[in-house]
């Protein structure tokens, strides 16, 4: 039985600025990890932001093909690592309300569950308002589904966030900058999808089609692209201090490493 998760930093920052990314509707995406001490541990290591197909305000859809497609991601980290690394969960946001899971994301999770016992359900709620510090909050819960004959009900499971994963800093932070072309691809196929319905020849519903798709990639760039670029050269200057310093303390060491060895 499934007790614990450990979650990497850098999976926890991909997965919040994607559930950040939008107040409006939920959004999904999958979780590759590699699963230890028989089911009871699962540490999850990367993920897979996935393309909605619907978007609503409560509930996400995505297709089998995006299913297969993180599968064959999957064994392709697990061949570049070289450690058995499989899709262990799936993680969504909820914008605006309490974190636990409701009646859908247990029916989710459950059809998950007959596929894989130590599948794994997070989910982060973002856009929350910390009655007390007056401040905006995420809040995460880790979930699995039990089945009481004719319902469903939740069973928390302990999450850990812990350091990274070296090997796979790189291709998460490509996973991290994937997001404003991924949301992109959602709101070209949504206008092209209300082009396809709208009259051809109505100017004015074209045109109105047009400024919300130029709003829509405009507020992409605004709100999450160029706040993700800050925040990655601000780290970059972070990472450079930190290893001047370490190489600085490398010399020192090196340096009283030689004096022992004169006195010697």
């Amino acid at each position: 039985m499934l007790n614990k998760v450990l979650l990497s930093t850098d999976v926890t920052l991909a997965c919040v600025q994607h559930a950040l990314s939008t107040e409006k509707e939920e959004i999904m995406g999958l979780l590759i990890g590699e699963v230890h001490n028989n089911s009871s541990l699962v540490s999850i290591v990367s993920s897979v932001i996935l393309r909605r197909l619907d978007k609503k305000p409560d509930r996400v859809e995505i297709s089998e093909e995006q299913l297969v497609q993180a599968t064959l991601r999957a064994e392709e980290l697990a061949a570049e690592v070289g450690r058995p690394l499989r899709v262990v969960g799936w993680y969504h946001s909820h914008p605006h309300i309490t974190v636990w899971p409701s009646h859908v994301d247990l029916a989710t999770q459950s059809m998950y569950q007959r596929m894989d016992s130590s599948f794994v359900g997070i989910i982060f709620a973002v856009f929350l308002t910390d009655q007390t510090a007056k401040a905006p909050s995420v809040q995460i819960t880790c979930f699995q589904s039990i089945n009481d004959g004719s319902s469903q009900s939740r069973r928390e499971i302990e999450l850990e966030i812990t350091n990274n994963n070296d090997s796979l800093t790189i291709n998460n932070f490509e996973i991290l900058t994937q997001l404003p072309a991924i949301l992109k691809e959602e709101e070209d196929e949504s206008y092209s999808n209300e082009a396809g319905l709208s009259d051809t020849d109505d100017i004015i519903t074209k045109q109105h089609n047009a400024a919300v798709r130029t709003i829509a990639i405009g507020h992409i760039v605004e709100k999450i692209s160029r706040p993700m670029l800050e925040a990655l050269v601000a780290r970059n200057a972070i990472n450079s201090v930190r290893l001047k310093a370490l190489k600085k303390h490398h010399q020192e060491l090196m340096s009283k490493l030689e004096n022992m060895s004169c006195n010697v």
